[in-house]
């Protein structure tokens, strides 16, 4: 489909109905183009709106007859959506030159074929009982749309491919293809994507031609500080666009905008404020203007440039140790929430994905070539197999980098080292320091424990508590009773804000986890490869972070002292590693304090669950004192880990008959669902946390809210920032910064509001506080600040707000934190159209993935996943790269 002058890109709300899809297609021609790929030929017809709808609702859009059984799930995707994505240089490039546009659609063009043969050649279907036999495929059908813009109608070429769910097999039989695998393909498919971008030799000749390169992230260096001066231009547009739509509602009460309606606004957004605007706008208009700005930003555009000749590294000349090592880097870093397990479709991705950056020119099938001996040198060199048995599927996650399978090995033996029982101290010594404290507060059994261990003397204490059990003032008392024995308690935590929370109302010397290693010596750098490795320097040794001999630590800690690491669930096992290094050489005793329930680390998980095995006293805190409604209190209990599916289904009926679930019928009606609350929660003076499944939803809300403040003139778009990847910001904003800068004193992950910004600084205020004003500079801004009326689970963890709400797909830590926030209301909202619907996804978020702290227990994930999974008949061919099956 070609993308018409009509405004906002939904193409990426992927469908689950047929209408859905119409409507993220509203935009497009009367008629579209479906290619059809069977047995590795492509052919395309094509298709009207009517026939689209039968397509996408699984009907063959010719003869109306049904594929295969009907979807069961009402939540079920109809549709797979992929992106061809690039660079916005390159679309500023094709809006420059017409020969640069006709050859990124040459590019683009390929890609697409590419990809879909390989969906054809790589998914599956199921066939059997329980879907465990898998059908290679011998059909699928894909449709294309073509956008030319971004939401704000700024040039952005790029395309979406749309794959019908329905599939048809070597069998002849129409069925539903392997979501799974499907999903998990998508990583090789955004790497194809990559490698297409850098090392087609048809679009960087035409580059070249034109006086263009690429430079090392992928850019057209010539072109990419065009960029930011169109995102600048975008936060205009859609103030403007926010403008016109309230000024419109008002006139029209009793009415919803129709898509004719929006594409006006849209235009008139887009052309307000330019000089010399034409009263209407069509395609020649649009790119006239636009080809205008850029000009008028960069005069020598004008001028032509001289063909270039571009430098190539020689296919023959790459450094396949190097890209091996580069391959199970990246495939390693996005495994961080399956146990550092990944699939030999991540390490396919990861070879792709690394020879791209190497800086070589060359076809697809030489290149192809040198994936697979990437893929073969680095599974043999960097990785453990977990199972071993030949023709496993290429989805199944049974590799581990070998880093970290020596990782999770040293760790547990650390803690073992460290698990001698020790003595606690008595609960009445601990009841009336606690009096002593807060004379009208008694601590209750959980607290009671956790003090006394804390103070105590085993050398490993694990204390895991639902949200708003009074972990803090449990550590109060702790810190008091240690002082009093002459000991000292040192709280860290994973992030600065929360150290900085804990120690100062548990009135105890505090650091981030990350500052108090750096005082013992511990050092993290990146290595050729990428991978971060750590080592800590000795005494008298230089230190190359500053050239200086390490003199030692300067916070002494010594043998009976306690560190306590609060919100422990996102403890990374590299930071547990070298805080066991200090325990052991101080002869301190640590204690982790947080709930494994709730958000996990960063990076690789387990630390807490190993030191919760091996500790000799496990203290669980489960009497909550946050929530005012005492039921609510004990349905969040339940909520945190449903023992079964059933428990899980009780747990769900609840919510929906306390009122703690909202329907919506969207997407996007779930989005101004969360919208609404904002604002209504601003009105009646109360806190609100809104907490999404992902960054990306959290920023189209917070742009939602942003375009609304801007119609009410409650932000001042006269004096604004560009944030993180171009986000525009005004003054009056809530933001988040997003890294510790100790010289302006601001904190990852802590809110603010933007009070006024200059021409070299951005001047924030603390969002509980107006008075604590702090000073960061534009370049801060730029890499570390965006928009957080909404966050993920990792933006709330340990807030508390009067209210909370929790958008679709959160997974369940999103559900269980999400749900705990608010201490007057909590509620979920599901996008679903009935009861057993909403039901049913609430049970689904509550799973949990069991953490795998030990190379056992992945082993046994990886037999669990393993034995889910569609397989090859004996005698088949297993699908995927020939590197892989040896």
């Amino acid at each position: 489909m070609h993308y018409a002058f009509g405004g906002v890109c939904d193409a990426t709300l992927t469908a689950k109905t047929a209408d859905g899809a119409l409507a993220a297609a509203g935009y497009a021609d009367a008629v579209m183009t479906r290619y059809i790929v069977e047995n590795g030929a492509i052919r395309d017809d094509l298709l009207t709106r009517s026939q689209l709808r039968d397509w996408v609702d699984g009907s063959d859009p010719l003869t109306g007859e049904r594929r295969g059984r009907d979807l069961e799930s009402p939540a079920a995707d109809l549709i797979l959506d992929a992106t061809i994505n690039a660079p916005k240089s390159f679309s500023i490039a094709a809006m420059l030159d017409p020969e640069l546009a006709a050859a990124y659609e040459d590019l683009q063009d390929r890609l697409r074929d590419r990809i879909i043969k390989m969906w054809q050649t790589e998914l599956n279907a199921r066939r059997g009982k329980q879907g465990a036999i898998r059908e290679d495929l011998a059909r699928i059908e894909v449709v294309e749309l073509r956008h030319e813009r971004s939401r704000s109608l700024d040039p952005h070429k790029h395309r979406h491919l749309w794959l019908n769910v329905k599939v048809q097999g070597l069998d002849a039989k129409w069925s539903n293809v392997d979501t799974r695998v499907a999903l998990r393909f998508q990583n090789v498919v955004n790497a194809e994507g990559d490698l297409a971008s850098r090392t087609d030799p048809a679009w960087v000749a035409a580059l070249a031609a034109k006086g263009f390169t690429l430079n090392a992230d992928g850019e057209i260096e010539q072109l990419q500080h065009l960029v930011r001066p169109l995102s600048k231009r975008s936060a205009q547009i859609e103030a403007n666009k926010a403008a016109h739509l309230r000024q419109w509602s008002l006139q029209h009460p009793d009415e919803k905008p129709s898509h004719a309606v929006l594409t006006q606004i849209d235009q008139w957004a887009w052309a307000a404020g330019r000089p010399n605007k034409p009263g209407s706008l069509n395609e020649d208009d649009w790119a006239s203007m636009v080809v205008a700005e850029l000009l008028h930003a960069d005069p020598e555009l004008g001028r032509s440039r001289s063909e270039v000749t571009t430098g190539s590294m020689a296919i023959e000349d790459l450094d396949l140790e190097l890209l091996a090592a580069q391959a199970i880097v990246d495939a390693d870093a996005r495994s961080s929430g399956t146990g550092g397990r990944f699939s030999d479709l991540d390490v396919r991705a990861g070879a792709i994905r690394a020879i791209a950056a190497a800086g070589a020119i060359a076809e697809h099938a030489q290149l192809v070539k040198k994936v697979d001996e990437v893929i073969s040198l680095a599974v043999r060199t960097h990785t453990v197999t977990l199972l071993s048995e030949p023709d496993i599927p290429a989805h199944i996650k049974r590799r581990m980098a070998t880093s970290t399978a020596t990782l999770k090995a040293t760790v547990a033996h650390r803690t073992d080292s460290l698990a001698a029982r020790g003595e606690v101290v008595p609960s009445t010594e601990i009841a009336a320091i606690a009096r002593t404290i807060e004379p009208g507060r008694t601590l209750d059994d959980g607290q009671l424990q956790g003090a006394s261990s804390i103070a105590g003397t085993d050398r490993i204490v694990a204390i895991s508590g639902a949200a708003g059990t009074g972990k803090t003032t449990m550590l109060k008392v702790a810190g008091a009773t240690l002082r009093r024995r002459g000991r000292n308690m040192i709280i860290v935590a994973p992030t600065k804000k929360a150290s900085a929370v804990a120690g100062r109302e548990t009135e105890s010397e505090s650091s981030s986890l990350h500052q108090l290693l750096y005082d013992f010596g511990w050092r993290w750098t990146r290595n050729p490869a990428g991978a971060t490795e750590w080592a800590c320097l000795k005494l008298g040794e230089v230190d190359p972070a500053n050239g200086r001999e390490y003199a030692g630590p300067r916070l002494g800690i010594g043998p009976g002292d306690r560190i306590v690491v609060d919100e422990a669930g996102m403890l990374d096992l590299e930071s547990a590693n070298a805080l066991l290094d200090i325990v052991g050489r101080t002869g301190a005793g640590v204690a982790l304090v947080g709930d494994q329930n709730q958000a996990l680390p960063v990076g690789h998980s387990g630390a807490m669950a190993l030191f919760w095995r091996r500790a000799p006293r496990q203290i669980e805190l489960l009497t909550i004192h946050r929530f005012i409604d005492p039921d609510w209190a004990d349905l969040s209990l339940r909520l945190r880990d449903p023992a079964s599916q059933e428990q899980a289904a009780e747990v769900a009926d609840d919510l929906i008959h306390a009122g703690h679930v909202v329907q919506a019928s969207s997407d996007v009606e779930a989005r101004n669902l969360m919208v609404d609350a904002w604002f209504n929660a601003v009105q009646t003076r109360r806190s609100i946390a809104l907490v999404t499944a992902t960054h990306s939803e959290a920023q189209a809300i917070n742009e939602a809210i942003q375009a609304r403040r801007v119609v009410s003139g409650s932000v001042d778009t006269n004096s604004s920032v560009l944030g993180q990847a171009d986000q525009p910001i005004f003054a009056g904003d809530v933001v988040q910064t997003r890294r510790n800068d100790r010289t302006t004193n601001v904190q990852n992950r802590e809110n603010w509001v933007v009070k006024k910004v200059t021409s070299a600084h951005v001047v924030l205020a603390a969002a509980n506080d107006s008075t604590d004003l702090r000073r960061i500079s534009l370049e801060y801004a730029a890499s570390h600040l965006h928009l957080a009326y909404a966050t993920t689970v990792y933006g709330v963890q340990g807030e508390t707000t009067d209210l909370s709400i929790v958008g679709p797909g959160v997974d369940a830590a999103g559900l269980y934190v999400g749900l705990t926030r608010g201490k007057h209301d909590n509620r979920a909202v599901v996008v679903a159209s009935t009861d057993a619907s909403t039901r049913s996804q609430l049970v689904e978020a509550m799973q949990r993935r069991a953490t795998e702290e030990t190379l056992e227990k992945s082993r046994l994930a990886a037999r669990s996943e393993l034995n889910r999974a569609a397989q090859t008949v004996v005698g088949s061919n297993v699908a995927g790269s020939p590197a892989l099956q040896s």
